[in-house]
C-alpha cells in the first residue's frame, strides 16, 4: 500500500479540496434555481471525492483516495452521457430549425413567384380591359362593347359558368342588367308570371331592373361592399328558385364597380350548383379586374358626357344664330310709341320678342319664353313665330290669337316643351291696349296719373301643355306717357355675385325713376344697371325686356 509521504503530492492534494469546494457551491446554487435539470448526483460525486481526499491527507493512504474517486465517477459519469446526449439532441434541433427555415424560404419564394405570376396576368388582363374601352369610344355602342369584354374576361379568368354586370340609374334610383353572359341562376324572387324555362328566365334577366333597396344586387351597389358567397342557401339575401335545376343556386361573387367613393353599379359572377364552389384567389382576381373595369366605364362615360355636351354646344351655336335673325335688329318707327328693347342671351335660345304692325287699328306685341334650351326650343320659338305671325294679321282677339297658337304647339306629339307668352295688341285710334298671357310672362303698366304701376297679367297655363287650355284677355285704356313693360323670368332672376336675383321691384322702381325718358333711354338704363347688377357673374338664362311708351 502506498503511503503518502510526498511533500508536493500532500500541498496538490490540499489544493485541489478549493475547486471541488467551488464546484460544490456552484451546484447548489444551481439546484436551488432549478436551472440544472440533474445536479444531485454530481453533488455527491464531488461531496465523496472531497471526503476521500481528506481522508487521504488524514491517514496518509491512498486507499481513500482510489475508492472515493472510483464511487465519484460511478455517479458523474451517467451525468457525463445524459449531457452529451443533451448536445446531440440540441445539434440535430438546431439542424431540423436550420431545414425548417429553408424549407419555409422555399415556401416564401414560391408563394412570391406565384403572386408575381398572378400580378403579371391580372396586369395584362386590365391593361387589355382598358385599351379595349379606349378602342370603343368612337362606336355607337361603345359602352355596350366594353361591358360584353369586360364580363367575358373576368369570366374566362375565374373560370365563371356566367357574369352580370349591372349599371345604377340615379336618377330613378334602380340598378339595371346592361350584359348577361352564360349560365347565372338568378339570386332573385322570379315573378309567378314567367315559365321555369331557361330561354324565359334568361330574357326576364337580361332585361331586369332592380331598385336599390331591394336584392343582393341593390345592396352590394349601395354599400359598396365585395362579397363571396359559397352556402347560398344558409344567405337570407337569396332566394331558390326550385326545382329546376338550371334555377339552383351555386356559388356566388358580388363586387361593386367603385370609382373612388362613387358606385356606378355591380359585377356579379356565378357558378352552378353542380360546379366547384369559387376560391378565395379567384375572388381576389375578380376584385383587380373589376376594379380596372370600374375605371374602364368610367371613361366611357365621360367620354360620351364630353361627345355629348360638344354636339350640344354645337346645336347650341347654330341655335343661336338662327335666333338672332328672329330677333329685330331695330324696332320699327310707330307714330304714338316710343319703344325699347333689351336682349342678352346666355346660349339657352328660348326667349324671343317680336313687333308686328298688323294694321292701322292694331300694332301687335309678342314676347316668348320657350322652356328647355338649344334646337328644342329654337323648334317651338320657329312654330310659335310662324303661327303668331299668320294670326296676328286677322281680326281675332288676343285670347283667342293665343287658343289657337296653343292648338297648333299641343297637336304636334312629337313636342313635349311649352312657352310662356305675354300678348298686347295696341290701338292706335282709340289708345287702347288688349292683353292676354300664358303661362308667367308679366305685362306691368305705369299709369302716368299716379305713377304707380300695376299688373295686368294673370297666370293661366303656358303654351304647349294642354290643347283644350282656355286664355282670357283684357282691355284697358292708356293715356299719354304711360308705360308698359314686359320682360322673361330671366331678367328679374339674374343673379349677383352674393347669389341675389335682381327682383321685379328693382326693376319697376329704375322705370319710375326713368319715366320721363324714351323708350329707348329706358331699356339703356336698365342695361346698364343689370350690368352693374350682375357684374362678372354667369347667368343660365336669357334676358329679354320690351318698352312701350305712350306718346
Amino acid at each position: 500500500m502506498f503511503i503518502f509521504s510526498d511533500t508536493i503530492s500532500f500541498i496538490l492534494l490540499l489544493v485541489s479540496i478549493i475547486p471541488i469546494l467551488i464546484s460544490i457551491f456552484l451546484l447548489l446554487r444551481v439546484a436551488r434555481k432549478a436551472v440544472e435539470k440533474n445536479p444531485i448526483s454530481q453533488f455527491f460525486g464531488l461531496l465523496i471525492l472531497l471526503l476521500g481526499i481528506v481522508a487521504t491527507l488524514i491517514f496518509k493512504s491512498s486507499i481513500y483516495l482510489l475508492s472515493t474517486l472510483s464511487l465519484a465517477l460511478v455517479l458523474i459519469i451517467p451525468h457525463i452521457l445524459y449531457h452529451l446526449k443533451e448536445v446531440k439532441l440540441e445539434k440535430e434541433k438546431t439542424e431540423s430549425a436550420e431545414n425548417t427555415e429553408i424549407d419555409l424560404e422555399q415556401e416564401i419564394e414560391q408563394i412570391r413567384e406565384k403572386d408575381k405570376e398572378l400580378n403579371k396576368i391580372l396586369f395584362e388582363l386590365s391593361n387589355d380591359i382598358i385599351v379595349q374601352a379606349s378602342n370603343n369610344l368612337s362606336s355607337e355602342k361603345g359602352l355596350q362593347e366594353t361591358l360584353e369584354h369586360i364580363n367575358t374576361a373576368i369570366i374566362e379568368e375565374i373560370n365563371a359558368d356566367g357574369g352580370v354586370i349591372l349599371l345604377i340609374d340615379a336618377f330613378d334610383d334602380i340598378i339595371a342588367v346592361k350584359s348577361l353572359i352564360g349560365s347565372f341562376p338568378p339570386p332573385y324572387e322570379l315573378s309567378a308570371d314567367i315559365p321555369h324555362k331557361i330561354i324565359r328566365v334568361e330574357t326576364n334577366f337580361r332585361f331586369a331592373t332592380f331598385p336599390l333597396d331591394s336584392t343582393i344586387f341593390g345592396e352590394i351597389a349601395r354599400t359598396g361592399r365585395a362579397e363571396l358567397i359559397t352556402e347560398p342557401l344558409s344567405d337570407p339575401r337569396l332566394f331558390q328558385n326550385e326545382p329546376e335545376d338550371f334555377l339552383k343556386l351555386g356559388s356566388y361573387i358580388f363586387i361593386p364597380l367603385l370609382v373612388k367613393d362613387s358606385v356606378l353599379g355591380v359585377a356579379a359572377f356565378a357558378r352552378k350548383f353542380e360546379s366547384p364552389r369559387f376560391t378565395e384567389e379567384e375572388f381576389y382576381k375578380a376584385e383587380i379586374l373589376a376594379r380596372f373595369a370600374s375605371s374602364a366605364i368610367r371613361g366611357v362615360f365621360s367620354y360620351q358626357e364630353l361627345a355629348e355636351r360638344k354636339e350640344l354646344t354645337k346645336e347650341s351655336d347654330i341655335a343661336i344664330k338662327i335666333q338672332e335673325r328672329y330677333h329685330p335688329k331695330l324696332l320699327p318707327a310707330i307714330p304714338g310709341l316710343s319703344l325699347g328693347h333689351y336682349y342678352n342671351t346666355a346660349g339657352v335660345c328660348g326667349d324671343f320678342f317680336d313687333v308686328v304692325p298688323s294694321r292701322k287699328d292694331r300694332i301687335s306685341f309678342v314676347l316668348a319664353d320657350v322652356a328647355g334650351k338649344g334646337m328644342n326650343s329654337l323648334l317651338i320659338m320657329t312654330m310659335l313665330r310662324s303661327i303668331l305671325r299668320l294670326v296676328l294679321n286677322t281680326t281675332q282677339t288676343a285670347s283667342t290669337i293665343l287658343s289657337w297658337a296653343n292648338r297648333g304647339i299641343s297637336t304636334e306629339k312629337t313636342i313635349d316643351h311649352f312657352a310662356s307668352i305675354a300678348l298686347i295688341l295696341y290701338n292706335s285710334l282709340d289708345n287702347t291696349i288688349q292683353y292676354a298671357n300664358a303661362g308667367t310672362s308679366p305685362i306691368y303698366l305705369l299709369r302716368s296719373q299716379t305713377n304707380e304701376f300695376e299688373c295686368l297679367s294673370k297666370n293661366s297655363e303656358p303654351i304647349g301643355v294642354e290643347k283644350t287650355s282656355i286664355y282670357s284677355d283684357t282691355s284697358t285704356k292708356v293715356e299719354k306717357n304711360d308705360i308698359i313693360i314686359t320682360f322673361t323670368d330671366g331678367l328679374i332672376e339674374a343673379l349677383d355675385a352674393n347669389g341675389n336675383q335682381y327682383t321685379t321691384t328693382r326693376l319697376t322702381s329704375l322705370v319710375k325713376r326713368n319715366k320721363d325718358l324714351t323708350g329707348k333711354e329706358i331699356a339703356n338704363k336698365i342695361k346698364e344697371d343689370m350690368k352693374k347688377f350682375s357684374g362678372d357673374t354667369k347667368q343660365h338664362d336669357d334676358q329679354t325686356l320690351l318698352v312701350i311708351k305712350i306718346l
